[in-house]
């Protein structure tokens, strides 16, 4: 699939610079580069999740139950 994307002048020459030492396409850089960001974040905000009724006085499940009567009203 095609994307654009803008990028600064002196990120295409050093991606120009890269793929020439390395014999790589400025695309298949930018798909490298891409994929190693998603690798590196996958999961992010997943840690944050956990432990956040810890603190409070409410069970969680009996708040759940309150949320599920209210839609049945």
């Amino acid at each position: 699939m095609r994307t654009i994307v803008d990028l600064p002048e002196q990120q295409i020459e050093r991606l120009r610079e890269m793929g020439d030492r390395q014999g790589l396409s400025r695309a298949e850089l930018v798909r490298r580069a891409v994929a190693e960001y998603l690798t590196r974040h996958q999961g992010e905000g997943c840690e944050e999740a956990f432990g956040l009724w810890k603190r409070r006085k409410v069970d969680g499940l009996a708040y759940q139950d309150q949320l599920r009567e209210e839609w049945e009203r």
